[in-house]
């Protein structure tokens, strides 16, 4: 059972954040066209910040880092080439992309920092359903340990523009994992990929939207601070 949103703790008041959740399958292109436009708007005080939960189609996205080489059996699915951190990954059905747009400047000023807060959001979640997710030094994403072996159970990567996020994270809750044997996942060789359901968590995508939100009141009200 999903924890019910906790109350804000006296004496933080962060900015209003959007949260919209779309139905069906949103295209990858659409997206990151929706989001850059959402960007400059935030960016020019035109709307508030945004967490955009979706789904994508099957498809492969290859950050800034990404080598041709972790490319390894397409099966005819699409490749975009993204403005987005990191390296190569899988977006499909079963796996929730929360896409992040919040205005920096409001949040500390500190990219670095708010990765940190990505990653600790998404262990916050996890951990709401019992998993224990967990970072590793020189690997991007959050991880779980099953027997001798790690697996990447969720994956970030970002872009910052004019110190307005975009882009951020994916939870795998029921994907198709075979699709992860398609290219090397983030550049990571010899680690595998998991789910929620893989870890026997049988939750639906709106439990684990609702502990997304949840923890989200948690982790960037603490990081919420003056504009400067």
């Amino acid at each position: 059972m999903v924890a019910a949103l906790p109350a804000q703790a006296p004496g933080k008041h962060p900015p209003d954040v959007e949260w919209r959740v779309s139905p069906g399958l949103v295209a990858y292109d659409q997206a990151v066209a929706e989001m850059e436009s959402r960007v400059a708007a935030i960016r020019g005080g035109e709307a508030p910040e945004l967490i955009w939960c979706l789904e994508h189609p099957p498809l492969y996205t290859a950050g800034t880092s990404a080598e041709d080489s972790e490319l390894l059996d397409l099966k005819g699915l699409p490749v975009y080439r993204t403005g987005r951190g990191g390296r190569t990954t899988w977006h499909g059905p079963g796996q929730r992309v929360a896409y992040v747009m919040l205005d920096l400047k409001q949040r500390g000023s500190d990219v670095r920092g708010f990765v940190h807060d990505l990653e600790d959001w998404v262990i916050a979640t996890l951990g709401r359903f019992g998993v224990s997710g967990e970072r590793r030094e020189g690997r991007v994403g959050i991880w779980v340990v099953r027997g001798s072996r790690e697996e990447k159970v969720a994956a970030i990567g970002v872009r910052v523009r004019r110190w307005v996020s975009y882009h951020g994270i994916a939870i795998n809750l029921a994907p198709d994992l075979g699709h992860f044997g398609g290219i090397v996942p983030c550049g990571l060789s010899g680690f595998g990929v998991t789910s929620l359901h893989a870890l026997g968590i049988e939750a639906t995508m709106a439990d684990l939207d609702r502990a997304l939100r949840a923890s989200f009141e948690d982790v960037f009200a603490r990081t919420t601070g003056d504009p400067t």
